[in-house]
C-alpha cells in the first residue's frame, strides 16, 4: 500500500457513525474516503461496482452476539477479510448546544442504541424513546431541522460533524462494549506476500459443512487441536434448502502458518465446501473501558483526516 494513497472505504450509516471511527482508526496512517450505504447489502453492491473501494462491517458485538445476516453477505460477496478492528462502543446524549436534560422530551436512535442504554433512561422518565434507522443519522436530522428538545443518542463523532453539544457522556448501561469490524476486500496477493514475509499473517477465518455424521464436529476441533490451532471462534447457520445441515463460520489463530497449512490439509477431507474466508492479522489491542481518552484520540485522528 503505497503511503499517501486515499483509501476508499465503503461504511454502513452515514458520516459520523461507528462505521466510519473504526474506518479511520484501523487505516490511521492512510487518507482515508468513506463512502456511506444505507444497508450492508448496499455497502457489497458499491464494492462489486468499484474495484478500488474496500468495505468495513460490523460482525459481532459483546453484548448482543454475532450480527447472522452478515456472515451469508460475506460467504455470498466472495470478497475476503484483510484485517479486522475492534472499537469500544461509547453512547452520547447531543442536542443542539443550549439545552439540558430537562429541556429533551424525545431521543431518537438506533433501537440497539436506546437498548443499551436503558438504565439511563429510567432515571428520566419524561423522555420518551424514539427509534430509527441509524445513530448519526439520528444526529444529522437534529442539526439538519434545527429542533430543539430531541435529542440523539450517538457517537461522539457525530457530534463534531454536525455540530452538536453532548450534554451526556457515555450513558450505556454496561461499559464493556466492543464491536469487532472486519475489512474487506479483493484479494490482494503483494499485500499478503508483504504480511507473510513479516510473519504478521496469524488468524484465519473459515466456513465448511459438515456430513451429518456422528462425532463429524469433534473430529475437525482434533485435529485443529493437534496442529496447535487456537479456536477462537464458532457460528453455525442453517444451509437454506437442507434439512439439518449446517454451516460452521470459525476463526482460528496460530503462530506457524505452515502448520497452519498443514491443519487444512488434514481437515479437508473430512469437511464439504471448505473455504477460506480471510487470512490476516489478528487485533490484539483492548482499549481501557473507561475510553474516553482512547475515543477522543479517534475521533480526532477521524476529523484530521476528513
Amino acid at each position: 500500500m503505497s503511503e499517501g494513497k486515499t483509501i476508499k472505504v465503503a461504511i454502513q450509516g452515514i458520516p459520523g457513525a461507528n462505521h466510519e471511527i473504526a474506518a479511520r482508526a484501523y487505516f490511521k496512517d492512510q487518507k482515508v474516503e468513506v463512502v456511506p450505504c444505507y444497508t450492508f447489502r448496499d455497502l457489497f453492491k458499491a464494492m462489486h461496482a468499484d474495484p478500488e473501494l474496500r468495505g468495513i462491517m460490523a460482525i459481532e458485538n459483546t453484548l448482543v452476539g454475532s450480527l447472522l445476516p452478515n456472515y451469508t453477505l460475506l460467504r455470498e460477496s466472495g470478497f475476503t477479510i484483510q484485517g479486522e478492528h475492534k472499537l469500544r462502543i461509547k453512547h452520547h446524549l447531543m442536542t443542539l448546544p443550549g439545552q439540558s436534560i430537562k429541556d429533551i422530551k424525545e431521543v431518537h436512535s438506533h433501537p440497539m442504541a436506546l437498548a443499551q442504554c436503558e438504565e439511563f433512561f429510567q432515571k428520566h422518565p419524561h423522555i420518551k424513546l424514539i427509534e430509527s434507522e441509524d445513530t448519526a443519522l439520528s444526529a444529522k436530522q437534529i442539526a439538519d431541522r434545527r429542533v430543539k428538545g430531541i435529542g440523539a443518542i450517538a457517537p461522539s463523532l457525530a457530534a463534531k460533524l454536525y455540530n452538536l453539544e453532548i450534554i451526556e457522556r457515555g450513558i450505556e448501561t454496561n461499559k464493556h462494549n466492543y464491536t469487532r469490524f472486519l475489512i474487506l476486500g479483493r484479494e490482494n496477493k503483494a499485500e499478503k506476500e508483504a504480511l507473510l514475509a513479516q510473519n504478521r499473517i496469524n488468524k484465519s477465518s473459515l466456513v465448511f459443512s459438515l456430513p451429518h455424521e456422528e462425532g463429524s464436529l469433534s473430529k475437525v476441533l482434533t485435529i485443529l487441536a493437534f496442529y496447535n490451532i487456537n479456536l477462537t471462534k464458532i457460528q453455525s447457520l442453517p444451509v437454506v434448502g437442507i434439512e439439518w445441515e449446517y454451516l460452521f463460520y470459525i476463526d482460528i489463530m496460530f503462530n506457524d502458518y505452515e502448520r497452519y497449512l498443514q491443519s487444512l490439509d488434514a481437515i479437508r477431507p473430512l469437511c464439504k465446501k471448505l473455504r477460506i474466508l480471510g487470512e490476516y492479522e489478528a487485533c490484539t489491542t483492548t482499549h481501557s473501558t473507561n475510553g474516553d481518552s482512547t475515543e477522543s484520540k479517534e475521533v480526532h485522528k477521524a476529523l484530521t483526516s476528513i
